[in-house]
């Protein structure tokens, strides 16, 4: 597998460890100190450190410290002018060797430069500098790159997402709202790294760019029309981002081929799903189906999909509905062999295909979701947006939603409903 994908699937397993550190480790120190571990090995940093800020005493305490000697300071003066500098920068890492300018670097400039660091993160959540992450030379002796910049800054924000959770219990009773919000903040920054890591899935791809992305949209809007509660919703959107992690380890000429591939690579090409199950099943996800859904979003209710031919109720539920999302992004989408489909033919292929393919009833949640956007009733614009206006527009496109709706079944002896 090449570097670069490697470092991918290892990063993601790191933030995904490091997001359940920081959201159910009850050992602050601890969590810190593994937070720490972590990040440092993503790269293979040399040395590095976690300071708290506090902003009552204008200082900076190391929460933990990894190769920097017993001779390390283990606490620091900040004064206001360095804390406006530091809330300035944001979320920015800034390279020591060109902040000399600046009145916090030139007082420990002695110390960073003995202690080789190069890059010192500030840890801002919500418009608060809540500490400081330090870091040493990598252990290659390369600069560090853009991607590792990027690497950097999401694992630094989980710390100081832990950071600030410390000192919000502190004050629990007063501000006992804030920890929710604390918390959404949390699935937030998880989703947006899911998001990242399917952006860098699809970029293999130049003919499916976003693909990913519009998958986990439209599995989000058919569990919504399932009636399932939040976290399950977010989760199945979690499961259509990452349904293509496989495809990470399949050749690049194989998946931008520009025509219908043979045999021989298709049977390539169909190893993705159970690659994505590998890479997927050690990784602490928030939800646990998560893996299975990369493993068997190609099956089919009537036993004639891969890898393993599973019908009926042996198909998790969560792939039946990815699996839809993903066959209808596949037939709205141009490829270079063929343009993508009319919507009526669409509409009219996921009905016949209605209790063989697809389960009846994740079909007709996923009409009604076009249909209650098509009359008004939901005013969010989300399918214009992933098919454009002029194809949700078509014409006659809302009358035969409607006759394929009063034409559906809502399940068939092929299909078990539930959430499992």
């Amino acid at each position: 597998m090449p570097d670069n994908q490697q470092k991918l699937i290892h990063t993601f397993s790191a933030l995904a460890d490091l997001g359940q550190e920081v959201a159910h480790k009850n050992n602050f120190q601890e969590m810190i100190s593994t937070s720490l571990h972590l990040l440092l090995g993503s790269l293979a940093i040399m040395r590095g450190g976690v300071a708290r800020y506090s902003r009552f005493g204008h200082e900076l305490n190391f929460l933990a410290v990894r190769g920097l000697g017993d001779d390390f300071p283990l606490s620091a003066s900040l004064e206001i002018s360095d804390e406006k500098e530091f809330l300035n920068a944001g979320m920015t890492d800034i390279e020591v060797s060109q902040a000399k300018m600046l009145a916090f670097f030139q007082r420990y400039q002695k110390v960073l430069e003995r202690k080789k660091i190069e890059i010192i993160m500030p840890l801002i959540i919500r418009d608060e500098l809540v500490g400081l992450v330090f870091l040493g030379e990598k252990a290659s002796g390369e600069p560090f790159t853009d991607l590792d910049r990027d690497i950097v800054r999401a694992m630094a924000r989980h710390i100081g997402v832990g950071i600030h959770q410390r000192n919000l219990m502190v004050e629990l009773e007063r501000r006992a709202d804030e920890n929710r919000r604390l918390y959404d903040d949390m699935r937030l920054t998880y989703r947006d790294t899911v998001k990242a890591f399917a952006t860098a899935i699809d970029c293999k791809d130049k003919y499916t760019e976003g693909h990913s992305v519009r998958v986990g949209k439209y599995s989000e809007i058919i569990a919504e029309e399932l009636g399932w509660g939040e976290e399950e919703v977010e989760g199945v959107a979690v499961a259509g981002y990452l349904h293509d992690v496989g495809k990470l380890t399949v050749e690049r000429n194989i998946i931008n081929a520009p025509y219908r591939i043979n045999a021989k690579e298709s049977a390539e090409l169909n190893k993705h799903p159970g690659v994505g199950y590998e890479i997927l099943l050690p990784i602490h996800h928030p939800y646990t189906d998560v893996p299975l859904a990369a493993k068997y979003h190609h099956e089919r209710l009537d036993g004639r999909g891969y890898p393993d031919g599973l019908s009926d109720s042996e198909i998790p539920y969560i792939a039946k509905i990815v699996n839809l999302a993903d066959s209808f992004d596949a037939m709205t989408t141009d490829r270079p062999y063929k343009r993508r489909r009319p919507a009526n033919e669409v509409i009219e292929d996921l009905k016949r295909n209605s209790g063989k393919q697809f389960a009846p009833e994740i079909v007709t949640a996923f009409y009604n979701g076009m249909l209650t956007e098509l009359t008004g009733k939901d005013k969010r614009k989300r399918f214009r947006r992933l098919l454009g206006r002029e194809y949700m527009e078509s014409e006659g496109i809302v009358p035969l939603l409607k006759q394929a709706l009063n034409g559906m079944d809502g399940t068939s002896s092929l299909t078990f409903i539930g959430a499992g």
